[in-house]
């Protein structure tokens, strides 16, 4: 066989494998492409996302257990799931405590129980929360007294 003499075997093979690359390079600009949209439309900060942590930090009416509070921040308990320990979250964003209540990267991240347990967390919580609903624009409501 010379070398600039295909059979139709050989064609088919290289065509074949052409086509595959093809689909190959094509599904993974489409993967690359979806991921970079998903991050867009998520939001940066945890504490934006509902379920939310504790009492007062909701970010909308209607959105703590009971579904009757009037305005963002006014939530009188956490609406994600609870645990009673260190690293026991599900999600992140979902577990207290730590440097950043509210803001953990990933689950079983988090820094204590949820609903969070100790002032100090909360009230460290609740601040970065207002920041981080100022600077999105958004209002938020007198936090809720602590239950005893």
């Amino acid at each position: 066989m010379k070398d600039h003499e295909l059979s139709r075997r050989d064609f088919s093979k290289l065509t074949t494998a052409a086509f595959g690359g093809i689909l190959a390079g094509a599904s993974t600009g489409f993967a690359a492409q979806a991921a970079k949209e998903s991050k867009k439309d998520s939001p940066k900060n945890p504490l934006l996302v509902e379920p939310h942590v504790c009492r007062g930090l909701n970010t909308c009416k209607g959105k703590d257990p009971q579904k009757d509070n009037a305005c963002a921040g006014m939530g009188d308990c956490a609406t994600v799931e609870r645990h009673s320990c260190k690293g026991e979250n599900d999600c992140r964003g979902q577990g207290g405590c730590g440097e950043k209540p509210g803001e953990n990267a990933c689950k079983g991240m988090g820094g204590c129980e949820i609903p969070m347990g100790h002032q100090d967390a909360w009230k460290k919580a609740r601040k970065r929360f207002e920041e981080v609903m100022k600077k999105e624009g958004k209002k938020v409501g007198d936090a809720p007294a602590k239950k005893s």
